[in-house]
């Protein structure tokens, strides 16, 4: 009885799985640099969309603020126009007594 020594398929066998998990490695490693680079890009997306946000929030709490002082001196502009009012009424009621009077 000779020995015939089976190392021959062991190693074939084991070269095929080497081959298989570099592939596998390899297109992995570029699954997850094309993942990175989508990453990189939304990330960069949502940070302009968030500094447009912000951008835009400072410029409606600047108009806010506008709007507010300018209602607040409209409310003043009315009270000073009805106290005129009222003291124009007052005096042409003392201007039609007196126009009667004579």
């Amino acid at each position: 009885q000779s020995y015939a020594p089976q190392s021959g398929e062991i190693f074939g066998i084991l070269k095929q799985m080497k081959e298989t998990f570099e592939s596998n490695l390899s297109a992995s490693q570029k699954e997850e640099l094309a993942n990175q680079k989508a990453y990189e890009d939304l990330k960069a997306a949502k940070e302009d969309e968030i500094a447009a946000g912000q951008a835009q929030l400072d410029s409606k709490t600047k108009e806010l603020a506008e709007t507010d002082e300018k209602n607040a001196q409209a409310k003043v502009d009315i009270e000073d126009t009805k106290a005129s009012l009222s003291a124009d009424e007052q005096f042409l009621m003392m201007l039609k007594e007196k126009c009667s009077m004579t």
